[in-house]
């Protein structure tokens, strides 16, 4: 493996959920401490499970790993260093500020890049301060930070009076001035990571177009702030054994195509392909045989006690009664939102009503997923990309007109966050909400809780304070207690049956909870838990997703959908009834 064979100081594993970010850096910091390499492992990851992973409590000093000579692991937990950095920033305007403009300051620290500059605030502390590594041959730190989170804190004015002269005083990352004094060694931990002699950033990610997609664009976005010492690590690569399995020979085709279409950013990468496994990677062999090429199939576990649950008809049936409203689709990306949304909007169609099915999606993947029009449904593009100039053009024009040139500088960069497209797609499904009084309106990708609190907030403080940095459209207004109205709006949340998808999953409905949306379902997709499979690989595979449908069913969902595996390309478009759900 070329990654190993000459490793610099410093490597950070990234990627979307799921693609085995963790697995890969576990599996990575073993190999290099067998070399005789003294290495610590840092997981700033939310799901980490890398106690699980090694049998052991990881603490959040530098502790040693059993079994493994010269290698150390610690935790950081960024939820609460988030929770800490909140507190700081927020902690000298209480009983200064009113309460609505308190509360609005505090969503704004809720999302998600606030969780990633606290984060980041460990890797500056591990990358500059020598007295924590200086023992140590190699860092290794599972999940990276964004291109987007870099390029914010490269920019000078970030670090100038930029908060004195805007409207609302904050960025994605909440008020700048939290930051300020971590400007030296946020500058020098940032050319560490554009040194490639120091650094490596390892792109982990599936042989599936989506996380492609999404491992590119993360290229990309690192390219334009110098960061170009990459590597391309592809987990889960799939080989069929023998002919006789049919979703054997689909499932890796499927890959094989995927690769095989690799976004250009991808393709000069150096690469290493991993195995799909029979098994979780648990323990320290499971670790050493990752890197190993081989695949060691795994003794099947128990089988799931009980039936499996019902499949999607049994929720079509129900929202078949109630024949207007909205139905959301929520959860990390690579789970199958769309291919849900889809199949919920022909099946509804066929059935006699009104659909419109908006999506955000590239018009070809959602003809692949609807095949034939059924009469009755319409199917309505958004396109982020024209969404979010429009936003962005709204935003340059009203606060951005009274900022200086450094001053727009930064509030165009503030402007690539995630949450802005989140929040200008938001806008322009709320533009359709109206349509679902007199028939069915499905909503693919379903805005996070804290979108909806971020707007709900930014209205209180509106009202109260008129400072905001600019109008909350009125359609926004009408859909907020919409969406929170059990009656009219349906949320299902999709996930996979494996670790870092449940989890995820788990924090999303923690999250549409905190603003007061109750999810209707769990939709377990692409399961191989009611197929008959004989490949070895998948057959354990099958018996593996048992203890996940349990821990769903047992902790997450009032109520829990299965959804069986398929090659969507055969099978002949959503419309196709989902058969044999109840069936092991």
């Amino acid at each position: 493996m070329k990654l190993l064979e000459n490793p610099p100081a410093n490597l950070f594993f990234t990627g979307k959920g799921g693609v085995g970010k963790t697995s890969s850096s576990c599996a990575v910091a073993v190999a290099l401490a067998d070399k005789g390499k003294k290495v610590l492992l840092v997981s700033t990851d939310p799901a980490s499970n890398i106690d699980e992973i090694f049998g052991q409590e990881i603490g959040s000093e530098p502790g040693p790993i059993t079994g493994v000579s010269g290698l150390s692991a610690l935790n950081v937990d960024p939820v609460k260093a988030a929770e800490e950095y909140r507190e700081k920033v927020i902690g000298p305007y209480r009983g200064v500020l009113p309460d609505v403009a308190i509360a609005s300051m505090e969503e704004q620290l809720s999302g998600a890049c606030t969780v990633e500059i606290a984060a980041f605030d460990e890797f500056t502390k591990l990358l500059g301060d020598s007295q924590v590594t200086q023992t140590f041959d190699h860092v290794i730190f599972d999940t990276a930070p964004t291109g987007h989170t870099l390029r914010l804190l490269s920019l000078p004015t970030a670090w100038s009076g930029f908060i004195e002269n805007t409207a609302s005083g904050t960025t994605c990352l909440g008020p700048l001035e939290g930051m300020i004094e971590k400007k030296d060694i946020y500058a020098a931990s940032m050319n560490a990571l554009a040194d490639e002699t120091k650094t490596v950033l390892v792109l982990v990610s599936r042989p599936e177009t989506a996380a492609l997609n999404e491992a590119a664009r993360t290229s990309v976005e690192l390219g334009h702030i110098g960061v170009t010492n990459m590597s391309l690590l592809i987990n889960g690569v799939f080989t069929a054994t023998g002919e006789d399995d049919p979703i054997a020979t689909a499932l890796e085709r499927r890959g094989s195509d995927a690769l095989d279409a690799m976004p250009e950013a991808l393709s000069a990468l150096d690469r290493v392909d991993i195995p799909l496994r029979a098994k979780e990677v648990l323990g320290i062999d499971s670790l050493r045989e990752f890197l190993s090429g081989e695949v060691a199939p795994a003794a099947e576990a128990e089988t799931l006690a009980g039936p499996l649950p019902a499949g999607l008809e049994e929720v079509i049936d129900d929202l078949d009664k109630n024949g207007q409203g909205v139905i959301m689709t929520s959860g990390k990306g690579g789970v199958g939102k769309t291919t849900i949304a889809a199949r919920m909007a022909v099946d509804l169609a066929a059935r006699g009503h009104d659909v419109l099915l908006t999506t955000t999606d590239p018009a070809a993947h959602v003809a692949a997923a609807v095949g034939d029009l059924p009469e009755r449904l319409e199917v309505d593009q958004i396109d982020p990309v024209v969404e979010v100039k429009k936003y962005r053009n709204h935003v340059m024009e009203t606060t951005g007109a009274a900022l200086d040139e450094d001053g727009r500088a930064l509030l165009e960069e503030d402007l690539n966050s995630p949450c802005t497209e989140e929040i200008a797609v938001f806008q322009a499904f709320a533009r359709t909400v109206d349509q679902a009084r007199d028939r069915i309106v499905v909503l693919d990708t379903a805005p996070t809780g804290h979108t909806i609190l971020l707007l709900d907030a930014a209205e209180a403080y509106h009202r109260e304070v008129s400072r905001l940095a600019g109008d909350v459209p009125e359609a926004v207004s009408k859909l907020l207690p919409r969406l929170r109205d059990p009656d009219f709006t349906r949320v299902f949340i999709c996930a996979l049956a494996e670790a870092t998808p449940v989890h995820e999953a788990a924090d999303l409905q923690k999250d549409l909870r905190r603003a007061g949306i109750e999810p209707s379902a769990w939709i377990i997709n692409q399961s191989l838990a009611p197929l008959d499979v004989s490949d070895p690989v998948l057959k354990a595979r099958k018996a593996q997703e048992s203890k996940y449908i349990a821990e769903v069913m047992k902790e997450h969902a009032k109520r829990t959908v299965l959804v069986a595996w398929r090659d969507d390309e055969e099978a002949g478009g959503a419309a196709e009834q989902e058969r044999g759900s109840n069936a092991a």
